[in-house]
């Protein structure tokens, strides 16, 4: 979501200031330097948060901004400035604060799956550690009348009791057998609700026994596998569920006195709604806007607040006196993704959206790539899009989706693919940066990104490889929900047309591709969407397609049992290379048959493999860069050693890596 209507110098790209680029030590050949060219994304991300009393009693809006490590922050609401910002070491981040009735707050964080506490006047967390050995994901928390916290965890799909006044935990067990996601839980009269994913169920769990009742589907919801429980709140004798993801969506309401489905409202959003007000009201957003919903009548009341771009969640949602002119009594107030609060009276009518002050935090690049003249990253989770010239390390930072992976084609233009939706966007970075859905420019200003692909209706969820052949651009893809079956895409920008195959290797995401005279080739998982689904296949594989044939020439598996060929290129001699974990092999490109195979890691972290003229450089174990020059048959020498997470290949000649959200350059000295 963006909300830039009030400060337009911030929906344009801004350049960020970055140190001069450094060289760090290396171990390698002396030729092999690696410089920092910085960090290229920073941004803010709020997930989780609640309004509730801050320190010294004032009401405060609490958020987590994510981060290495994530922040607790309480917000004044009056102003958005900072009234408390503490660490959460170990967490990189959180979709679930809860405020006890005594003012503790409790956090429950992802990566790490650990518990944190804020007593009434502390100024540092407690870290509580892992409620669950098991469980690396605490999804969602809610409380009840004595201040004891429940939550819902992955991998396992379980919940968990903490006893605020003494610390013990209870394990209530995997809700259902099949579910590995507890995404959302409510409390209400001694007794839990919760939501699951990737399949929509919702669960009555009775605090006491731990005897659990699935209620029936809601009317009109249609196949559950094709749903999850998004978001879930208990308002009033009500269970709010909101079914899909993180757009607009279906909420229905459940009636816990009469056990009935009441009311659907189409198009609400999350991922929170406010509680009751005094009158027996509450809020949320509702097709663009800040409604208000009376649950008697079943009747909606805009507000006149609306909001913009694509992504229009509440990430906390409450009341607050405001002590404004413009602002008498109570009003509503809450915050969005990017730090920005909104609030709305109901007495005057007055509303606004305005930015805070909540930290930015660097960005882990998830796509890199290079071009003849710049380097593309695009980060994870809170997304956001660099251009990096790779000799100063300037940067110009705009915001966006997550970023898969990047592609500069021949015609200069630079193509994005992105998540949720494996979507695919057209970048010119010679015009105005202007991304309707995520930063805004002046009005007037043609869409820069433009979008071109959706694959949605195709049930693919990361458009994770790209490649430029005869003119198109190829998508390589990873499936959406719990399912198995990755794509293969081809857009044709001149007539705008996409045509996909699904499955092209049986059951396996696409994770790299490459192509030559017009045939392609991609390296393939044997992993799914939500890598829930258990594989039907051992082994990544490399495939050959032709691309005006419209079919496949041949599958190989290079590497038994290894899961995925996470890369694959063409080195200068015209050998087909490719990595799967910790062997890199060459394969003739005619036939699918291996030539030869080292061995050279430890692991089986996915590392890239490129080309320049002098060689093919390759990742292994995400610290080690080997180069096999041209005809060598002998075994890859070392050719640098520095913790890396994505490898590419910038200007034909120049190597650029991350490592977190730091981006590094090696130039190439022949």
């Amino acid at each position: 979501m963006r909300f830039f209507r009030l400060f337009l110098a911030l929906s344009v790209a801004t350049a960020l200031v970055i140190s001069p680029a450094v060289p760090t030590v290396a171990v390698g050949p002396p030729h092999a330097v690696a410089v920092s060219l910085g960090v290229p994304l920073s941004d803010v991300l709020l997930i989780g948060g609640t309004v509730a009393p801050g320190p010294g009693g004032k009401t405060a809006i609490w958020n987590i901004s994510s981060g290495v490590p994530a922040y607790l922050n309480a917000l004044d609401p009056v102003n958005g400035t900072s009234l408390l910002s503490t660490p959460l070491p170990g967490a990189e981040g959180s979709y679930t604060v809860v405020a006890t009735p005594t003012g503790t707050i409790y956090v429950g964080s992802y990566n790490n799956g650990h518990l944190y506490r804020l007593r009434p006047g502390a100024t540092a967390v407690e870290d509580l550690g892992r409620p669950l050995a098991s469980e690396s994901f605490i999804w969602a928390l809610t409380t009840d009348e004595q201040g004891t916290v429940y939550g819902g965890t992955y991998p396992g799909g379980r919940v968990f009791s903490f006893n605020d006044s003494t610390g013990a935990i209870r394990d209530y067990g995997k809700v259902i057998a099949s579910q590995p996601y507890v995404k959302s839980i409510g409390y209400a009269n001694g007794k839990l609700y919760t939501g699951s994913l990737p399949d929509a169920h919702v669960m009555e769990i009775d605090v006491a026994t731990g005897a659990a009742t699935e209620l029936p589907p809601p009317p009109n919801l249609g196949d559950p596998k094709l749903k999850s429980v998004y978001d879930l709140s208990v308002r009033g004798g009500r269970v709010y569920i909101r079914v899909g993801g993180a757009f607009p969506m279906p909420m229905y309401v459940w009636d816990i006195a009469s056990r009935t489905w009441v009311d659907e409202i189409p198009l609400a959003h999350g991922l929170d709604i406010s509680p009751l007000d005094a009158n027996g009201q509450l809020y949320f957003i509702q097709a663009g806007e800040l409604r208000k919903y009376d649950p008697a009548t079943k009747t909606l009341t805009g507000t006149g607040l609306k909001f913009t771009g694509r992504i229009q969640n509440a990430r906390a949602i409450g009341y607050a006196d405001l002590g404004l002119p413009d602002y008498p009594g109570t009003s509503v107030v809450g915050t969005l993704w990017r730090g920005e609060e909104f609030r709305y009276n109901p007495q005057t009518g007055k509303s606004e959206i305005f930015l805070t002050n909540v930290r930015r935090e660097p960005i882990d690049i998830l796509g890199l790539s290079g071009g003849a003249r710049n380097v593309y990253t695009g980060g994870y989770l809170n997304g956001g899009f660099s251009v990096t010239d790779p000799k100063t390390g300037a940067t110009k930072f705009n915001r966006f989706s997550q970023t898969e992976q990047t592609m500069e084609a021949s015609d200069g233009k630079v193509w994005i693919g992105t998540y949720p939706e494996a979507r695919l966007y057209s970048y010119d970075p010679r015009l105005p940066w202007n991304s309707l859905e995520y930063s805004p420019g002046p009005p007037g200003t043609p869409a820069n990104p433009q979008l071109a692909v959706n694959l949605k209706p195709e049930f693919q969820n990361r458009a994770r490889a790209l490649v430029e052949v005869n003119g198109k651009i190829a998508v390589g893809t990873v499936p959406e929900g719990d399912r198995l079956g990755g794509a293969l895409a081809f857009y044709d920008p001149q007539s705008g047309s996409t045509t996909t195959y699904r499955n092209v290797v049986q059951d396996e995401s696409v994770f790299g591709l490459t192509a030559r005279r017009g045939i392609v080739y991609g390296g393939t998982s044997i992993t799914g969407g939500l890598g829930t689904t258990k594989p039907t296949r051992e082994s990544g594989t490399v495939f050959a397609w032709d691309v005006e044939g419209k079919r496949k020439l041949w599958e190989t598996v290079p590497v038994v049992k290894a899961p995925t060929v996470s890369s694959v290129t063409f080195g200068p001699d015209g050998t087909l290379w490719g990595v799967a974990g910790r062997t890199v092999f060459a394969m003739d490109p005619r036939y699918g048959t291996v030539l030869r195979s080292f061995v050279l890691g430890t692991t089986s972290q996915t590392g890239d493999i490129v080309a320049t003229r002098d060689g093919v450089y390759v990742s292994i174990d995400w610290n080690k860069i080997y180069r096999i020059a041209p005809g060598d048959r002998a075994t890859p020498k070392l050719y640098l050693e520095h913790p890396h997470r994505r490898l590419a290949v910038q200007g034909g000649q120049r190597l650029v890596f991350s490592n977190g959200p730091e981006l590094f350059r090696v130039d190439i000295k022949r």
